[in-house]
């Protein structure tokens, strides 16, 4: 068995003197003479220098090609020229001999390893397991190990058993597809892979356990984004018995901001309470209902402001404006600025600013002249400040002035205290909307939350006396810095009330029967009030490292097109292992 004395991060000048063994990669040889070259060793917890000092030895490093595993027997010594940049640049160690532990055959590597970031992703995805040699990508991984590691001693000190969950399971109509697995046993049905364990652990509150967590595996066949990997993603899932939304709260408000503070590329965190903001006050305000509570800009309504002002878009539309103080930017930032919220909210906006004169200026500027005092006064504008605009109905006005608040916020670094984690809830959403494709009432989140007004509520929505488009739920996101970390919601336990809210949706008691058997049959032994949430460990560990993309946080994760490039992920199967499953393939004409 190879044997090291030391790692490659812990000689210092102490050691000097000492004879140690190393094992790790071979990063790069400098050739300074025909008897003298550096060589950097890297391994997992840092790098050393080596100096061959014999032809002999430098014969040796030479026929190596760089990233081969070797193994060095030498002597510590005090280094003439220091790096103060490493935990090992006082010293380096001169080899008296060298073991290939395993050889790097190919002269060219797809990339410089140690640059690998800087990499075309195919590539790097390809070959991922030189990219994960590079110090700076395994840090993240290294972070998320820590990361989960503290969520788990946190939520068992707070009471919470950690329970595993099966991964073949039933489909079941959860909002996004399923991963579908052949049964060999029972030819023409399939397993599911669970979008969520959220029907598992609300029977283990049935079952009569009190406080449930796992770090869980979830499967979603869906598009990637920036924040979102296609397949499969992990999650904080967790359960209570006999509790209610301030319960859930208080748990995460706990257990969340000193594990930001701690391991986050922000030293700061928001804590408890966290700042709560209805669902409906979220897009009048902010224009999203992923608010980044860092800029402190806010959207107002001036519909009746602009009324008549002779500029086409506002004309009987919504209007919104964004107000920004003492904003300096120039006129190909703005320019390019509307076009980026043009790209993301797929509405032009629209923008004026008031200049050193007093005088409105810019865009639009010349629909207002003749109300120029009153959207002084009444937007409350001194010299300096720029109006960005947004029109169309309600939700596109909204959308496009959240989008143009968040590019202001980014432009404008004094109304952006950036370097922090700034948490929110935002709470009561509406039970029900209209479907875009449908045309009719549908859930807005989760079917299985509780309505606020319980049973009364939803029977006064089936007779008529009220809008079901009012109701609200006890649903509830939590929101980090604009990215949606988790959605959670105190549970819908009653069978009564379950079926009261799907029949308004066009779903009979036979219906909720046979979608959800055991979830219902479960209740009507009499299931305890419980609420959950499940915050999302690969968008956590995203935020805390700063990255844009969540594939830089996962170890092995498949590119925008749900592929694994490294193991050549969607692959085709033998005729002999598709007859057993009972599974003919139908090509495309």
């Amino acid at each position: 068995m190879q044997h090291r004395t030391h790692t490659c991060n812990e000689l210092r000048l102490s050691d000097a003197g000492k004879t140690v063994e190393l094992c790790g990669w071979l990063e790069n040889v400098r050739v300074v003479s025909g008897s003298l070259a550096f060589a950097i060793l890297r391994d997992f917890y840092g790098t050393t220098q080596l100096v061959l000092e014999t032809e002999e030895m430098l014969a040796a490093f030479r026929d190596l090609n760089k990233e081969s595993t070797i193994a060095v027997k030498g002597v510590v010594r005090e280094r003439d020229s220091k790096n103060p940049k490493i935990p090992t640049g006082d010293i380096e160690v001169v080899p008296q001999t060298m073991e290939v532990l395993g050889r790097c055959r190919y002269n060219q590597l797809p990339f410089q390893v140690n640059r690998s970031r800087e990499a075309d992703e195919t590539l790097r995805l390809k070959y991922r397991y030189l990219d994960l040699r590079n110090p700076a990508v395994k840090e993240n991984i290294i972070m998320r190990c820590n990361v989960v590691a503290a969520l788990r001693q946190a939520m068992i000190s707070h009471g919470f058993l950690e329970i595993t969950t099966p991964i073949l399971t039933a489909s079941s109509p959860e909002g996004a597809r399923d991963y579908l697995v052949p049964a060999r046993k029972h030819p023409g049905k399939f397993y599911a892979l669970p979008q969520a364990p959220q029907q598992f652990k609300q029977l283990l509150m049935t079952s009569g356990f009190d406080r449930y967590f796992q770090i869980a595996p979830c499967f979603r066949d869906e598009d990637a984004r920036g924040d979102r990997s296609p397949g499969e993603f992990y999650q904080l899932d967790m359960e209570m018995a006999f509790a209610s939304q301030e319960d859930v709260f208080a748990v995460l408000e706990d257990v969340l901001p000193p594990i930001f503070a701690q391991y986050g590329k922000y030293s700061r965190a928001s804590g408890a309470p966290f700042r709560r903001i209805p669902y409906l006050e979220a897009l009048e305000r902010y224009g999203t209902d992923k608010p980044d509570l860092r800029i402190d800009l806010e959207i107002q309504d001036v519909t009746r402001l602009m009324e008549g002002c002779g500029f086409g878009p506002f004309e009987g539309n919504v209007v919104k404006a964004v107000v920004v103080s003492d904003m300096t930017a120039t006129r190909k930032q703005i320019d390019k600025l509307c076009a980026d919220v043009e790209v993301v909210a797929g509405a032009k906006p629209y923008w004026f600013r008031l200049d050193e004169k007093g005088e409105i200026a810019g865009g639009i500027a010349k629909f207002l002249q003749d109300r120029k005092d009153k959207v002084i006064s009444a937007l409350g504008l001194k010299p300096g400040c720029f109006v960005g605009l947004s029109a169309g109905n309600l939700g596109a006005a909204q959308k496009t002035a959240g989008v143009l608040l968040k590019q202001l916020g980014a432009l404008c670094p004094n109304h952006m205290d950036a370097e922090q984690y700034s948490f929110c809830w935002i709470v009561d959403f509406p039970m029900y909307e209209i479907g875009e494709e449908s045309g009719e009432l549908e859930f807005c989140h989760n079917p299985f939350s509780m309505p606020n007004g319980g049973l009364e509520i939803l029977q006064k929505a089936a007779a008529g006396e009220v809008d079901p488009l009012s109701i609200m739920a006890y649903q509830y996101d939590l929101v980090c810095n604009g990215v949606e970390l988790s959605s959670g919601a105190v549970r819908n336990h009653d069978p009564e009330i379950m079926i009261e809210a799907f029949q308004l949706v066009r779903l009979g008691e036979e219906d909720v029967k046979a979608k959800f058997p055991a979830m219902y049959n479960a209740f009507c032994y009499g299931a305890p009030p419980h609420a959950g949430i499940a915050p999302g460990v690969d968008r956590m560990v995203m935020l805390l490292a700063g990255e844009d993309s969540i594939r830089e946080v996962i170890p092995f994760p498949m590119n925008k097109n749900a592929q694994d490039l490294l193991m050549g992920a969607p692959s085709e199967v033998e005729q002999k292992q598709l007859d057993e499953l009972h599974i003919a393939l139908v090509k495309d004409e």
